[in-house]
């Protein structure tokens, strides 16, 4: 897929509310080789889909090993809104708390003094984290109303080449 496809289907608005959304689906290959799909919290910076987690977790020795990803971001309504992305992870270990990590939890309903007391227990808790980055390298939208999932299509132009028969 080319740049400027992966960036109008990223740019479309129903894409742009999906990517100001908190939580991804995160799939990639598990050190075991099996499959393995996770929520996490997420950001998107216009450019970048940017995770962030705690420097020991387990899906960092499968990253390095094996750094494609694919993503998903979804809604709960019908019909389902869904962004599918795919990219290479680019793990960042980093001292502090990233940005990112603030950001992409601040979105939670939390009163101004609940937030204080949780970025000092994070703060506390973190002396560092990893910034997983991904850059798209394929995106697809399916909104169930101006596009479809692959298979899906097909089936309809199979359908309407048999009535054309």
């Amino acid at each position: 897929m080319q740049q400027h496809e992966i960036a109008e289907v990223l740019n479309r608005p129903v894409s742009q509310e999906l990517l100001a959304r908190d939580i991804t689906r995160l799939a990639y290959v598990a050190k075991d080789g099996t499959p393995r799909s996770i929520p996490i919290a997420f950001t998107w910076n216009g450019v970048e889909i940017v995770m962030c987690t705690t420097k020991n977790a387990p899906k960092l020795h499968a990253l390095r090993a094996n750094p494609m990803v694919a993503l998903t971001v979804d809604t709960e309504v019908h019909p389902p809104r869904i962004l599918l992305i795919r990219g290479r992870a680019e793990l960042d270990v980093v001292d502090g708390i990233p940005a990112e990590y603030l950001q992409m939890n601040g979105t939670y309903e939390m009163s101004a003094e609940q937030r204080v007391e949780w970025e000092a227990e994070v703060r506390s808790l973190y002396d560092g984290m990893v910034r997983v980055v991904v850059t798209p390298t394929w995106a697809k939208l399916i909104d169930f109303e101006t596009t479809l999932p692959s298979p899906v299509e097909e089936l309809i132009r199979q359908r309407a080449e048999r009535q054309n028969a």
